[in-house]
């Protein structure tokens, strides 16, 4: 408890940044587990900042040795285990499990001193959630032994483990990264994970070894589901990048073909291409319009989801690999990208950075989109599926039941009450919620867990240049 000081900065496209202002708030001063809506002039300029402050106590992160382990101890692990139990699905939504990571030691890692040797230190990632452990000095093998609990906020988050080689008074040099959501977490088995670059798209020098228990109430992350993602605090650059960008344009061509193929489905049997296929279709036809109701489209996507869960999974592993293929980084390109960057960093103009940089991110979104939507489909993140089932499954009986303009009344009325009921609400689109935590094909290569026989040095011989 002290004081909380605030700076408000601004920044242009071409990188500059300008603290326009601070203020301070005395965090001591305010009531706990209370909303304070506060109105804070800026010291140094002209204007206020508008805030909404809530403490609350905050338990479960923490630090410590493996011999002071929470879960290993039985009592205090069925206690923990009865605070998630679905008899307390309804006491204080927002704690909704709780994550214990061991980090054992790491092997073979990268030397980033000219002595061949590393200082290797681990950061830990899950959310706006930072930990990190000691640094083991001149070692490619260390061990750190440390034990991490992190409470959990939403249990789509993804943990995030980089391997640092800690450098004096400059930035520490990166050694490797692996990320891992936490619905694919088993618990209780020490798991060997293949470090991965920057990009999380190849495998690094080096493996660590994590340790993982998770402790969670469905019915709270899957009522979390419907709300907006946390923001990152912590901004991620991205620049502009040739491949990226022909990724991206890739991916929405997939889409734009999927899209085009159905269509011409569709024409083939209005043109009765096929005598037996245009039949059908129109039977099909005739027969769903002639009985068709409200409820069966919800019923129509529940019966897509089971066809694909009966279905032999055919295309899982292959679109993985496919996937990283077409993510794959060719070193003569970065050699060529390095060049011309170095050519044409002076000439660069910004104005047509940003609007490539625009279009690079709007084509990124309309691909993930359609990604999403596919991999909900596909099983991909099996939680999600059945929390689509079951929506389907309830939207159907209502349907079925309810009439429709009384579904429409009561969602109207809730949208329109809902910032008299609660003036500091944000609005949000469930639907658009729940599809911002199913994964994009970029995300499942990135997420893949790599075997470790197939690590590879990263250090390639560069291509000559005459």
């Amino acid at each position: 408890m002290g004081i909380l000081d605030i700076e408000v900065w601004e920044k242009d496209s071409k990188k500059h940044e300008e603290r326009l202002g601070t203020c301070k708030v005395d965090i001591a001063a305010l009531p706990v587990k209370q909303a304070n809506c506060l109105e804070l002039p800026l010291e140094s300029c002209l204007g206020t900042i508008l805030m909404l402050v809530t403490l609350t106590p905050c338990t479960g992160v923490s630090v410590s040795d493996l011999c002071v382990c929470p879960l290993a101890d039985p009592s205090e692990r069925k206690q923990i285990a009865q605070r998630y139990c679905l008899q307390n699905s309804l006491k204080d939504m927002k704690d909704i499990g709780l994550l214990q990571v061991k980090v054992l030691k790491a092997v073979d890692l990268l030397a980033a001193d000219f002595s061949g040797k590393s200082d290797p230190f681990c950061l830990l990632e899950l959310g706006n959630d930072r930990l990190q452990t000691h640094t083991v000095y001149k070692n490619l093998n260390p061990e750190w032994n440390k034990v991490f609990t992190f409470p959990i906020k939403d249990i789509h988050d993804v943990l995030e483990v980089t391997v640092f080689d800690e450098d004096g008074d400059k930035p520490p040099d990166f050694l490797g990264k692996v990320a891992i959501p936490l619905l694919s977490i088993r618990d209780g088995q020490t798991n060997c994970y293949v470090l991965k670059n920057k990009d999380l798209e190849q495998a690094f020098k080096g493996v660590i070894y994590l340790e993982m228990d998770l402790i969670y109430n469905p019915v709270k992350a899957s009522i979390r589901t419907f709300t907006p993602r946390e923001k990152r605090f912590v901004e991620d650059n991205r620049k502009l990048s040739k491949k990226i960008l022909s990724r991206d344009v890739d991916r929405v061509k997939k889409i734009t073909m999927a899209i085009w193929n159905t269509t011409q489905l569709l024409k083939s049997c209005f043109q009765w291409e096929s005598t037996l296929k245009s039949s059908i279709a129109f039977m099909v036809f005739l027969v769903t319009v002639w009985n068709f109701e409200l409820y069966m489209i919800p019923l129509a996507l529940l019966l897509l989801f089971i066809y694909n869960f009966i279905s032999p999974v055919k295309g899982k592993v292959s679109s993985i690999q496919d996937s990283q293929e077409s993510t794959y980084i060719d070193e003569e390109e970065d050699e060529e990208d390095k060049e011309s960057e170095k050519k044409g960093l002076i000439e660069r103009i910004y104005m047509v950075q940003d609007i490539v940089s625009t279009v690079q991110n709007i084509l990124e979104e309309i691909a993930s989109f359609g990604e999403r939507i596919k991999n909900t489909f596909n099983w991909t993140v099996p939680f999600l599926s059945f929390l689509a089932c079951l929506i389907l499954v309830i939207a159907t009986i209502t349907l079925y039941f309810i009439p429709l303009r009384y579904i429409i009344l009561i969602w109207g009325i809730n949208k329109f009450t809902k910032k008299l009921r609660n003036p500091y609400t944000i609005d949000n689109n469930e639907l658009l919620d729940f599809l911002s935590r199913v994964p994009s094909d970029v995300q499942k290569v990135q997420y893949a867990e790599l075997k470790p026989c197939s690590n590879q040095s990263p250090l390639r011989k560069k291509r000559s240049i005459p």
